[in-house]
């Protein structure tokens, strides 16, 4: 685990973000870096099928680290179901 500087500004958005949604401001970060990284990593599905997935995979894993790289696989077959 290691630490980053970020902005004030972005310091402040993750507060308020994290009293909004009932999260920790490590875990509101952690929630925007996970969608931010599938966003770049699959930009043919929208937020809203990343949300999706994100539910999918966290309802289905056993282990924490389990649900990312069902993702990772999840997010081609969302991307041929959806787009065919």
């Amino acid at each position: 685990m290691g630490i980053i500087k970020i902005s004030e500004m972005m310091h402040e958005n993750l507060r308020i973000a994290s009293l909004a949604f009932t999260r920790s401001m490590n875990a509101q970060a952690e929630h925007w870096m996970k969608v931010g990284m599938l966003m770049e990593m699959h930009p043919d599905l929208s937020h809203r099928d990343i949300c999706q997935l994100l539910v999918r995979a966290s309802a289905e894993s056993t282990e924490r680290f389990d649900g990312i790289k069902t993702l990772l696989n999840d997010g081609v077959t969302a991307r041929k179901t959806n787009h065919d």
